[in-house]
């Protein structure tokens, strides 16, 4: 009888259990989602928080007189509105935003993290 044998039962210890019950508390909280689809998230949410931001200060601009300084015209225009995304762009990944994006890449884990939950086995 080989004794060495011995070594390949599975720990059945109060060990095993606490590890089993800590990875099971670290999928159902990441959702089971990957570090690169957690960031995806976070961008979408972000691009579509400044997208928001932007279309708010271009109808801001609207509201607002012309600049009688710089003589207006259509250059003015397209760069007017590529410093608006940019602001927008900047206000969301520095300041946090509106928290748009934060309520939107939490809804979006959530929709992912239901979608790959059925292929977990919790009865293991």
């Amino acid at each position: 009888m080989d004794i060495t044998a011995a070594k390949t039962i599975p720990d059945t210890s109060d060990a095993a259990a606490l590890k089993a019950r800590q990875l099971q508390r670290q999928t159902q909280t990441t959702g089971g989602l990957s570090e690169k689809q957690r960031l995806q998230a976070k961008k979408v949410s972000q691009d579509f928080e400044a997208m928001v931001v932007a279309m708010m200060l271009k109808s801001m601009r609207e509201t607002v007189g012309k600049d009688t300084l710089t003589g207006g015209g259509h250059g003015e225009e397209v760069y007017r509105s590529l410093l608006d995304q940019e602001y927008a762009a900047v206000s969301v990944k520095r300041g946090g935003g509106m928290g748009l994006a934060k309520m939107i890449e939490k809804d979006i884990i959530r929709q992912e993290s239901r979608k790959i939950a059925p292929t977990i086995d919790h009865n293991e």
